[in-house]
């Protein structure tokens, strides 16, 4: 198969419910693909059955020979009486050495903590670490669920350009699940929209328009959208890629 991961009429139920009807998705090496949805609308199920953790009801998922998936969760709760620092952290379960260590920090974006405590890292840096943490095993598909949950905008957007920095030198395709619509979806090259099934689907202006997805998050987060593909065109000057020029 030429797709890394590709699902045919998913669906997925917890004890005889329903939560998620004849998803297709595929998902091609390089691409940056964004899930959306309302809470309940069965974003993290998808993950779990794209991770192997949730078995479908119906449907299957297909994955690439020798697939390397990292990921990343929304939190992880590390109990503040245990010293750890972040290097041990990334050791853990087993070893990889300070070279490897200070390289994943830097891909990451955070070259200068691998001595600081866990639980001394602001928001910001907690999450960059897990995302390094997740690059440990050179992975093929980066999984972000909701990862920049509890940060504030400017910081969810400093995440979210660090994941572009990773697909870029790295070459791995990116799937991720968000609430933060028109940070996120400017920049996927392909948005999902989910509310029990696939609302809608395509580029980022092409789901921003649609009628199922305005219905679900109103009119403005168009607007939104275009004025943010347009400031970040501006951040980053001209060797920026396509994806990021402001949407008509």
């Amino acid at each position: 198969m030429t797709a890394l991961l590709e699902t045919s009429d998913l669906t997925l139920a917890y004890h005889g419910r329903t939560v998620l009807s004849d998803v297709n998705l595929t998902l091609a090496p390089g691409e940056i693909v964004t899930i959306v949805g309302p809470n309940g609308s069965g974003k993290s199920s998808l993950i779990r059955a794209l991770i192997g953790a949730l078995s479908p009801a119906k449907g299957h998922v297909t994955r690439k020979p020798g697939l390397r998936i990292g990921y990343v969760p929304q939190s992880l709760a590390i109990d503040p009486s245990l010293p750890m620092t972040v290097a041990r952290f990334l050791n853990l379960p087993r070893r990889i050495g300070s070279a490897q260590v200070a390289e994943t920090l830097r891909q990451a974006g955070v070259p200068d903590l691998a001595r600081h405590q866990m639980t001394a890292l602001s928001g910001g840096q907690f999450q960059r670490v897990l995302l390094a943490r997740a690059l440990l095993g050179d992975p093929d598909i980066l999984i972000l669920d909701e990862a920049t949950q509890g940060l504030d905008q400017p910081g969810t957007a400093q995440f979210y350009q660090q994941i572009e920095t990773v697909k870029r030198q790295k070459g791995c395709a990116v799937l991720m699940v968000s609430h933060d619509l028109h940070v996120v979806m400017a920049a996927s090259d392909r948005v999902l929209c989910l509310n029990g099934h696939v609302c809608c689907e395509g580029t980022p202006e092409i789901v921003a328009s649609a009628p199922a997805y305005r219905a679900l998050f109103g009119t403005g987060t168009q607007g939104a959208l275009a004025l943010y593909r347009h400031q970040h065109t501006h951040s980053h000057g001209p060797e920026c890629d396509h994806t990021h020029e402001a949407a008509e």
